[in-house]
């Protein structure tokens, strides 16, 4: 809720709890390369780097670097990374999926840059979670065109997102089918990213997942 006014407090606390996620996985990332795709004001990227990886920023939208302090933070489309195959030991997306026309193609990027046997941290906020219409949830439930004017009309401010352009709606159950239909990765966890209890098994329940899950974290390693 407090996102929008302390964006840093924000970022900085998901950022320390992302990077122990990852390394609970994968091992300390100290003297690794760490791919940060879509990391915004590279609160990611900087989390890595205190931490001794080799971290570097991937954004598509040069205003949502604004006043980043990231060095070496690269313009780019996480469609078409400027990277060769295989070059990082993580490719690192926080909720960037649902704000992607097509988000296979956009994690078969990741895939292609990290290498063989390397991890791929990607998690998003599903459309029908609680918080899946972002900053006009939860009235998403009851048409996204509605709720994007109510948002507008109590706030006196246009939505950031509108749907179909700049967020889209992503599903629990068939991003898990479209991963596990992959050869090129294997799946080492899928679960809710910010649930402290049954974070992997409501992923496993059609339906339910697709409300109680909140955000679908997919820790993936490269296969080899």
């Amino acid at each position: 809720m407090r996102e929008p006014s302390h964006p840093d407090a924000c970022y900085s606390l998901l950022a320390r709890d992302a990077a122990d996620q990852v390394e609970s996985y994968g091992g300390p990332v100290a003297g690794r390369v760490v791919v940060d795709i879509g990391g915004g004001g590279g609160w990611f990227t900087e989390e890595f780097r205190r931490r001794g990886a080799h971290g570097y920023l991937f954004e598509p939208d040069v205003a949502e670097l604004g006043g980043c302090g990231t060095s070496g933070a690269v313009v780019a489309d996480g469609y078409l990374l400027p990277l060769a195959d295989g070059v990082a030991d993580v490719s690192f997306s926080s909720n960037v999926l649902e704000h992607v026309d097509d988000p296979m193609t956009f994690l078969s990027e990741m895939v292609r840059v990290t290498r063989p046997g390397g991890l791929v941290y990607v998690s998003f906020t599903n459309w029908l979670s609680p918080w899946g219409g972002h900053e006009w949830a939860p009235w998403h439930y009851f048409g996204a065109d509605r709720a994007r004017l109510r948002y507008e009309r109590r706030s006196g401010r246009p939505a950031k997102h509108t749907l179909g352009e700049n967020l889209f709606r992503i599903d629990v159950g068939k991003t898990l089918r479209q991963v596990r239909e992959r050869t090129d990765v294997d799946i080492v966890a899928a679960r809710s990213r910010y649930l402290p209890f049954l974070a992997g098994a409501v992923t496993r329940v059609p339906g339910l997942r697709e409300i109680c899950t909140w955000n679908l974290l997919l820790i993936l390693r490269r296969s080899t």
